[in-house]
Parts: C-alpha cells; sequence; structure tokens
C-alpha cells in the first residue's frame, strides 16, 4: 500500500514489480525457496488494552477499580501483568488472577474504563479460495498518539511456533515493564489485547517478553498480535484488487500515513517467528493499484523532512563516496549461476565464459543475490581473472531474519570463510525483505549490524535492497539509514502504467532523484532494472524485444552509470506470473 503525499506517490509506481504483478518474487524464486513499545526499568505501569474492533461506546456503565497483592517469592522470574479493559456495550470486564514475582515490593492491578478511537491497524483479509479480491479504500483520522494491537503473518509447517513478543537487551539486573500484544478469549471470542507485563531480569543478557505460541496441522499462515503505535495523523489504504492462486491466502493490508514520524526504541524489536527451516514458495499473489504521477517538483516540495534520516556519529563512512558508479553508461548487471532453460547450476567452466562476455561487453560490475550454486567460488574467481567487480548479498526469506536463521547463518558464515573482500564494492543484505515482511526496519537494521559484525574483515559498504516506498515508509530511514552506506532500490519503470518505453530512463532518473533525499549523506544506486520482452501490456508499458532495447537505451542515456540491470538471461524455468513476464527480462543481447 503507498502512502497519499506526492513522493509516496511517485514511489509506488516504482515499485509496480511488487503492486502490479508478483515480479518482485523473481529474485526469491532464483533461491528455490513500529511502534513505541519501549521496555524501561520501573516496577508497575497502567497501560490501556483494546478488545476487538474499533468501536465507540455510548455511555459506558461505572466500572470500580479493583486491586489485589500479590505475593513475593524466590522463584525464577515470571512476569506479572496490569491491564486496562475496554467497556463494551454489554460491559464485560476481565477478571485479573494474581501471579507470583520475584521482586521485595507487591504490584497491584487495576481496571480502568476506555473508550475506543478508530485506528489504521493492518487489515487483515481472509482469501479462502482462489478468485480476484476487492479490499475497498479506506481513511482514517487519528487525534491523539495511541497503542494498539497490529497484526503480522507468516507462513509455517505444521507444529507448534513461536512468534511475536518484545525482546529488550540489559546490561544488569534489573526489572522491566513493556506493552506486549496477546491474545485472549471473552465470552467464547478471542481477540487481541495490549497488555502491560512487568518483568524481572535476574542478569545481563537478551530477554524475549511474552511471545505467541501457536500449534497447526498442516501448512498455514498464522496472524499473531504485536503492539503497533500511531502518530496523529491521517492514514490511508488505496483500493487494492488482489489476485489468489491458491487456498487459505491471507492478505494483510497497512496504511500508509502522510507526513508523520514513527519512534522506535532501539532497544527493543519485534521477534520474529521461530521454527525449523523449511522452504516455501510464495503463492502468485497479484496486486493492481492505480496510481497518478505528480510531477518531481512537486514531490520533492511534499515529501516529509522526516524521511532524511543521518547517520549516527559512530557509523562513518569506511569507502569514499562516489565509488559506485560506472565510467559507461552500463555499470552493472544481476547474474545467478543457473540453466537459463531449467534452473540448474551452472559449472565452473559455464560461469568463467559467462563472466567473460559480460566483460566484454562493457560491465564493470556483477550482481548476486546469495551464496547459492557456489556463487562465491565460480563467479569470485571468474570476476578476479577477468577484472570485474561484485555487489554480493545476503538472501532473507520467509523463515527468519535473523543469523540465528539457519538459512541466513549458513550465508554469512559462508562469506566470511571466503573473504574475497578485495572483490567486493558493496554488501547487500537483503531483497525486499521489508517488503516482503520477512523482517521489520528494526530487524533489519539488527540483521545489518550482526552480518558487520560476523564479516569484519569487510570495510566496503553496506545497502539493503527495497523499493523506494519502503523506503518512505514511516520509521524504515530512521531504523536502516543509521547502519547503511547506501541506499540501494530496485526500480522497474515496466511497472508503472503510464511510461513507455521511450520514458523508462526519465522515469528512473527521478526515482533515483526521490532516494537520494531518504539518508542524508548516503550515496544512491539502482540495484536491480530492466524490462521483459514477453507478456502482458501494463498501460503504456508494453513488453517486447523491440520495446526492451528501447527502454534499456533510455535508461542507459539518463542514468546507466548508477544501474544493475536485470537481467544477464531469461529464466524459462519459472513459471510465466499474472503477468506473463517473469521469464523474460534476460538483457545481454541489448549490450
Amino acid at each position: 500500500m503507498k502512502g497519499t503525499v506526492a513522493a509516496a506517490a511517485i514511489a509506488a509506481m516504482a515499485t509496480g514489480a511488487q503492486a502490479a504483478y508478483p515480479h518482485h518474487r523473481r529474485a526469491h524464486d532464483m533461491f528455490k525457496r513500529g511502534g513505541n513499545e519501549t521496555c524501561v526499568p520501573g516496577c508497575t505501569t497502567i497501560w490501556t488494552t483494546i478488545y476487538g474492533e474499533p468501536t465507540l461506546v455510548p455511555n459506558p456503565p461505572p466500572v470500580v477499580p479493583t486491586t489485589s497483592a500479590v505475593a513475593t517469592s524466590s522463584a525464577a522470574p515470571v512476569p506479572v501483568t496490569t491491564s486496562k479493559a475496554e467497556v463494551t456495550t454489554k460491559a464485560v470486564v476481565p477478571t485479573t488472577t494474581p501471579e507470583v514475582v520475584s521482586t521485595s515490593e507487591a504490584v497491584t492491578t487495576s481496571t480502568e474504563v476506555v473508550v475506543v478511537v478508530p485506528v489504521p491497524t493492518p487489515e487483515v483479509h481472509d482469501c479462502p479460495t482462489p478468485g480476484t479480491y476487492t479490499f475497498p479504500a479506506t481513511t482514517v483520522t487519528v487525534t491523539e498518539s495511541t497503542t494498539v494491537c497490529g497484526a503480522q503473518t507468516t507462513k509455517v509447517p505444521a507444529g507448534t511456533h513461536t512468534l511475536g513478543g518484545v525482546t529488550t537487551i540489559v546490561e544488569t539486573a534489573t526489572t522491566v515493564t513493556c506493552p506486549y500484544a496477546k491474545e485472549t478469549e471473552i465470552n467464547g471470542v478471542v481477540t487481541s489485547v495490549i497488555d502491560t507485563t512487568v518483568y524481572v531480569c535476574p542478569s545481563a543478557g537478551t530477554y524475549t517478553i511474552a511471545p505467541v505460541t501457536k500449534s497447526c496441522d498442516v501448512e498455514t499462515v498464522l496472524v499473531y498480535p504485536v503492539p503497533t503505535s500511531y502518530a496523529p495523523g491521517t492514514y490511508t489504504a488505496p483500493e487494492q484488487v488482489v489476485t489468489v492462486t491458491e487456498t487459505g491466502y491471507v492478505y494483510v493490508c497497512p496504511y500508509s500515513s502522510e507526513g508523520l514520524v514513527a519512534t522506535t526504541s532501539a532497544a527493543v524489536k519485534k521477534v520474529a517467528a521461530t521454527t525449523t527451516a523449511v522452504a516455501y514458495d510464495v503463492p502468485a499473489v497479484s496486486v493492481s493499484v492505480a496510481y497518478v504521477a505528480p510531477s518531481s517538483s512537486a514531490a520533492a516540495t511534499t515529501k516529509s523532512s522526516s524521511k532524511s534520516s543521518s547517520k549516527s556519529s559512530s557509523s562513518s563512512k569506511s569507502y569514499s563516496s562516489g565509488n559506485l558508479k560506472g565510467t559507461n553508461d552500463h555499470y552493472g548487471i544481476t547474474y545467478t549461476p543457473y540453466e537459463s532453460s531449467n534452473g540448474d547450476c551452472k559449472s565452473a567452466t559455464e560461469v568463467k565464459s559467462d563472466i567473460q562476455l559480460l566483460k566484454q561487453k562493457g560491465f564493470s560490475i556483477v550482481r548476486s543475490y546469495s551464496t547459492d550454486c557456489d556463487t562465491l567460488t565460480s563467479v569470485g574467481p571468474a570476476c578476479k581473472e577477468y577484472g570485474m567487480d561484485m555487489i554480493i548479498g545476503v538472501f532473507v526469506k520467509e523463515t527468519g531474519c535473523s543469523y540465528d536463521t539457519p538459512d541466513i547463518k549458513k550465508q554469512v558464515d559462508a562469506i566470511a570463510a571466503w573473504a574475497e573482500w578485495d572483490l567486493v564494492k558493496l554488501f547487500v543484505v537483503g531483497n525486499e525483505a521489508i517488503m516482503n515482511n520477512y523482517c521489520s526496519a528494526a530487524e533489519l537494521a539488527e540483521l545489518v549490524t550482526v552480518v558487520k559484525s560476523k564479516c569484519s574483515g569487510y570495510t566496503g559498504p553496506y545497502t539493503i535492497a527495497e523499493t523506494l516506498n519502503i523506503w518512505q515508509q514511516d520509521g524504515v530511514a530512521d531504523a536502516i539509514c543509521p547502519v547503511v552506506d547506501v541506499t540501494g532500490a530496485n526500480i522497474h519503470p515496466y511497472f508503472n502504467s503510464e511510461t513507455a518505453p521511450s520514458d523508462a530512463g526519465e522515469f528512473v532518473s527521478g526515482q533515483l532523484e526521490l532516494l537520494n533525499e531518504i539518508c542524508s549523506g548516503n550515496e544512491v544506486i539502482n540495484l536491480e532494472c530492466g524490462w521483459p520482452t514477453q507478456g502482458e501490456c501494463n498501460g503504456v508499458a508494453c513488453p517486447g524485444e523491440e520495446q526492451q532495447a528501447t527502454a534499456i537505451a533510455s535508461i542507459r542515456e539518463s542514468c546507466g552509470d548508477k544501474t544493475v540491470f536485470f537481467s544477464f538471461e531469461n529464466d524459462l524455468w519459472k513459471e510465466a506470473g499474472d503477468c506473463g513476464c517473469e521469464q523474460s527480462w534476460g538483457s545481454k543481447n541489448c549490450f
């Protein structure tokens, strides 16, 4: 979903690769696959609890607060919950049961009447059967800062899974008080609520507070609550048309805010689902949204200044700005060592031949997404032999967003052991991981920091790969800018229905100008950009060999020296997708 401000509208067009069709799962297919929830020292806190859907409650009856003492004990730390219950028209008030905590003071609980106002929590839509679903546009105005239950989803195999929760890091034994999201049952109805818990941390370390445990008998998409805070402002969700091709799909539609700043605590983050590492294919879902492109000047004037985040003094560049630029009009190209016809891994000899060809065509750098198919040990030596640089990456999937995720750990450890840092010009952590809801911005920022520590021999620049509208979302720049040296984005003009092939270069240049405003002082780079030769027309953006040649020539002329083109060869082993274009992005013949 995109914001309504002009800058976000332009960004949305650049991200049609996710919005109009499932194109941005291409990279994933290659590998066969925020708010104010701060934890602070204290004793007790009374927190607003919200049950069920937003409702205005007329003339609620008075509720008499009750208190009860809680005994002390020397037992292991146990969280104690204090809560406030919303009074519905039936005046249902939950009861509170005292629990034991390892503190020297008694903790009391209280109950308070709350009147609920509408807030822009992400809307969760169940799509039980394949088909086309239309979700109407919605606008919500928030008049004061509010913390409520939001929702996140994750696809999991059969079994028991731990999700959500709040993680806090303490340097000494202390007691923390923080809000968390949970599910509760009232009169047979399960609702999500915000509670506050007092948690005793007996020593320095990392503590996960109040995660949610769920079980399922078959592979499914689990929806779980997370605490979400909203600042005053207007939040919008434009109409969405979603095409679903599998049963039991869950679509989460977030709101976008206009000119608002999200606040997050660096010490607190949501915890990703912990499950066994199993590869899953993302269901084929296409989302089509009509966008109107404002002028570049309008976008520049309406863009919130809060998006331009600067690094902390401790995050200084260890490289010279301007290094990520070609000496001709086609700087780099994406390359994965897969056979075009069947997706099998290429031999080292075949990889060497490909890299030699790319060097002959004038490319300076190749971008890889992961360590699959012996990328490091086949592409690396070939690049070294022919004098080409590399953009390497750690690919994040739905299995998790931390170094402890087996798939991520395997990649990071392999790169650290490989250590051919003289070949690496840029390190990309995640490819559209925030867009795909695999990571929150805070989680991805933490992963970047961990990767830096594990690959400490590399002193060059880091970035992430997201689309411009993701960078412009509240809280993303604030979380990511301090840990990256380059602002990287995937920009695909084909997925903007108002961009003809001849206008592709102008469109991409405009996106790069907006990207340059995100992280103050950062260099920018277009990490993925191309045009298909087959598929459906998207407005005036039609595929075809002639159209591809025209579009790429336009991009080369306007900003080819800052662009990594997508991609080296067609991927005939993929599904064509709803756009009919997924197999046909190979562009080596255009150079």
